[in-house]
């Protein structure tokens, strides 16, 4: 996966320009807002993985060094803390 916490933000910052455009009314507007809310949750959700993972590293590093770092917070996550060995 090639996303990433910098994309997130110019995703969330190309949001905000869209709603900000003052010709954008009724209908048009109304999606967009909606768009904008779900863009939210799932950024919520993105952030809220991130912080897990940085948490679970704070916590091999300092309590496990050496140890291995389970599948489920490596496998298929290019930005996840690397096992030590």
């Amino acid at each position: 996966m090639k996303n990433t916490l910098g994309d997130l933000n110019n995703h969330l910052f190309a949001q905000i320009e869209r709603l900000s455009d003052e010709d954008l009314q009724g209908e048009a507007l109304d999606k967009e807002i909606q768009r904008a809310e779900a863009v939210t949750k799932v950024s919520g959700q993105i952030i809220a993985n991130g912080a897990l993972l940085l948490k679970a590293r704070t916590y091999y590093d300092e309590w496990k060094p050496g140890s291995k770092i389970p599948n489920l917070l490596t496998e298929g996550n290019e930005a996840a803390p690397k096992e030590t060995k």
